[in-house]
């Protein structure tokens, strides 16, 4: 399973927004019927839409996740590599069921990338034994100056179990002459 964290590696999804990690668990991620490879491309429109996101496995109620997607390509002049846009967030996933199971806390919203390819990360974390965080973990007031590592720090989740990333990049529009 190591040789899956490569693409996590060259795409510097590790380093930028997680530390090394060992996978646990396997996460899918679908747009329709395009599967989330880590590195592919997908369209903003192709995303605009909630994804299937699923934890593998057999359904165990007793093992609870928190999936959270963010862009860490967003633009910031003063902390270029240190801010990400959080795009979603949802808690209390049983294991083998996918995120509609869980209690999104941040509703989610599409890729959106201004200019140049844009990273879009999905990393799964497992909750502590028993942790329920549906109450207490209030939606941030904005979504910009996310910062996964803090947020994983703040509730306890410790480092991922899971983690997926796209790339995607502004479509050309129509232009009205």
């Amino acid at each position: 399973m190591a040789r899956s964290l490569e693409p996590l590696v060259v795409g510097k999804v590790i380093g930028d927004v997680v530390d090394m990690f060992s996978p646990a668990v396997e996460l899918t991620v679908r747009y329709g019927s395009k599967q989330v490879g880590n590195g592919c491309e997908i369209k903003p429109s192709a995303a605009a839409d909630r994804p299937k996101a699923q934890i593998l496995g057999p359904p165990n109620h007793a093992n609870l996740y928190t999936l959270v997607m963010v862009d860490p390509d967003a633009p910031s002049p003063s902390e270029p590599t240190l801010r990400e846009w959080l795009h979603w967030i949802v808690v209390d996933i049983p294991e083998g069921l996918d995120a509609t199971k869980g209690k999104e806390v941040v509703p989610y919203m599409g890729p959106k990338p201004p200019t140049g390819i844009h990273r879009y990360m999905f990393a799964l974390f497992r909750q502590r034994s028993g942790t329920i965080l549906a109450g207490n973990v209030p939606s941030p007031e904005a979504r910009g100056n996310f910062r996964t590592r803090q947020f994983a720090a703040q509730y306890g989740l410790g480092l991922p179990v899971a983690a997926v990333y796209f790339n995607s990049q502004k479509e050309p529009g129509t232009r009205k002459r």
